[in-house]
């Protein structure tokens, strides 16, 4: 099996070379990050056990957080070491994980595997929320150390319909098979990591390690300094518009000038999810008759022809979307106008912010639904019904109150999955 992974690959890095070499013109040489990539990672210290966590991108590495720092409490002499398959994810866990070794996820050839695992000699592998790869579980396997999925997940629309493929059906049964414990965040998960083939056994529901994630807090260090570097007025209402996609911000200054005719001293910051279009979201503020002030210190960008612009913020550091929420008086969680599956709400859940949500959010269906559910949440279809909604939260400091009290209630009652996960992997890993 693994010889034919190995060929499978082989043949699409064929294929794919013009792309990859696009790719590394386009983002520098640390787009790829080959030594790495095959598998010259750091080796780490002699110890008795290891556990390494991998998740693919942002967000996994920040749900992640809660895990190591369980480790640290529980089994201090295991070692932790961390990977990520992008430069975002890469950042944000060297970041986090100073003290721990960081490194890029290597390419799936089963020779690049064994090396690696020589290198790092874990104890288990935790695969975050579905970072699958067929030849990490099968040589893993082969070698008797047990891989877990933490936070698993597994959407309808995007996973599903790829692992029931007719060519990839076959492997992805027997890949699933190999995994020894799924923490399911909850009921359907859980049953559709039963229907691509993990045992019924092995899978239980343990609730998103996010809700412990998430900072349950009425303040986060470092949000009066964002403030007063980007001249955000804390005396007056900031909408804050986290995590947002391709096309939507669009709708989002759409909603804004709407608002302005009524609520004329309505701030508004944008922080879009992917750094790659920093420079194309600044433009766009601009182009929509906007002063555009960057986090990052850039020049700030002022539209032509433009008599008393507002000012527009725009996030374009990595990790301090909490900051930027910390200091919101209600935010709108992108990725859900647009159909790119939504993005985390409990991190502003838990900082007792109203919460605007699109129609798609798949991939945070269940956190969604307990929130809007608890009467912390709205759901919006439409740039109009957006500034009705942002309007209508802003005019009534009541229900603002009530909602931002709802949401933090949502994310305190489900804590406990991060104690549940790092119990399983003592257990399972032989870690005491």
């Amino acid at each position: 099996m693994a010889l034919l992974l190995d060929l499978i690959y082989g043949l699409a890095v064929c294929l794919g070379w013009p792309f990859l070499l696009y790719r590394r013109l386009k983002r520098g040489p640390g787009s790829l990050s080959l030594r790495e990539r095959l598998g010259n990672v750091p080796s780490r210290p002699v110890s008795a056990h290891c556990v390494w966590i991998h998740g693919v991108s942002l967000g996994e590495i920040n749900a992640a957080r809660t895990i190591v720092a369980e480790f640290e409490n529980r089994s201090p002499e295991t070692i932790v070491v961390i990977s990520s398959t992008t430069q975002t994810g890469l950042q944000r866990a060297r970041s986090l994980y100073p003290k721990h070794t960081v490194f890029r996820f290597p390419l799936d050839f089963s020779f690049i595997i064994r090396r690696v695992l020589r290198r790092v000699r874990p104890s288990v592998i935790i695969l975050m929320e579905l970072e699958v790869w067929p030849n990490l579980i099968e040589v893993a396997a082969a070698q008797g150390i047990p891989v877990m999925i933490a936070n698993g997940r597994v959407t309808e629309e995007k996973s599903m319909r790829r692992f029931k493929r007719p060519i990839i059906r076959a492997l992805a049964r027997r890949m699933f098979r190999r995994i020894r414990w799924v923490g399911a965040q909850d009921e359907t998960y859980a049953r559709r990591f039963v229907e691509l083939g993990v045992p019924a056994e092995r899978v239980e529901i343990s609730g998103s390690v996010k809700y412990d994630a998430a900072d349950v807090a009425d303040r986060i260090d470092g949000q009066d300094r964002l403030a007063e570097e980007m001249t955000i007025d804390t005396s007056a209402p900031l909408w804050v518009c986290g995590s947002t996609g391709p096309d939507e911000e669009a709708q989002v200054l759409d909603a804004y000038k709407s608002v302005l005719h009524n609520v004329p001293y309505l701030q508004l910051a944008i922080i879009p999810r992917k750094p790659e279009r920093f420079d194309e979201v600044a433009n766009l503020i601009a182009q929509r008759g906007h002063t555009c002030l960057r986090r990052s210190g850039a020049a700030p960008l002022v539209p032509p022809n433009v008599q008393q612009p507002h000012s527009v913020f725009l996030g374009d550091t990595m990790g301090e979307l909490r900051k930027f929420y910390a200091l919101a008086t209600v935010v709108f969680v992108g990725r859900s106008l647009v159909p790119l599956g939504g993005s985390d709400v409990m991190e502003v859940a838990g900082l007792a912010k109203p919460v605007l949500v699109g129609p798609h959010t798949d991939n945070f269906a269940e956190a969604v639904e307990l929130l809007l559910a608890s009467g912390g949440g709205l759901r919006v279809a439409s740039s109009d019904a957006l500034a009705a909604a942002v309007m209508g939260v802003l005019r009534d400091s009541v229900r603002r109150e009530r909602m931002g009290r709802a949401a933090r209630e949502t994310v305190m009652a489900r804590r406990g999955a991060t104690a549940l996960t790092v119990s399983r992997i003592l257990d399972l890993g032989q870690i005491e």
